[in-house]
């Protein structure tokens, strides 16, 4: 059986560009991809944190170092600039290797510095 489980993730990164007539996708700091593990041209889900929508589009690269989040095309009216955002990515797996899988997760601080690289998403407590 397989499952389909997260791969990796940016957690509170910031929109830096909106640009409703660039072709399609999110342009993402190469950067960050290389932190999440996430592919150029690989499909992506993005929630944004500020107003609750949930879209999916693909990522393409945004020049090395730049701290760019460039959400592009008819996603843009999904999202503004300063919207803090989570991009994830998934992978399909056989349910063994899935249970024993831990995702790349990136977190930012408010300038989209990247705070911390970790290997899996914090227990919930009460």
């Amino acid at each position: 059986m397989l499952r389909t489980v997260l791969q990796g993730k940016l957690h509170r990164v910031n929109v830096t560009q909106a640009d409703l007539h660039y072709e399609g996708s999110c342009a993402i700091d190469l950067n960050f991809m290389e932190a999440a593990g996430i592919l150029e041209y690989e499909a992506i889900d993005i929630y944004n944190v500020d107003n609750g929508q949930r879209f999916s589009t693909y990522a393409i690269a945004a020049e090395r170092g730049s701290k760019i989040i460039s959400v592009n095309g008819a996603a843009a009216r999904l999202a503004a600039v300063g919207d803090k955002l989570i991009i994830c990515s998934y992978v399909q797996m056989e349910d063994s290797a899935a249970r024993t899988h831990k995702p790349k997760v990136a977190y930012f601080d408010a300038d989209n510095t990247m705070s911390r690289i970790a290997k899996a998403v914090p227990v919930q407590v009460a």
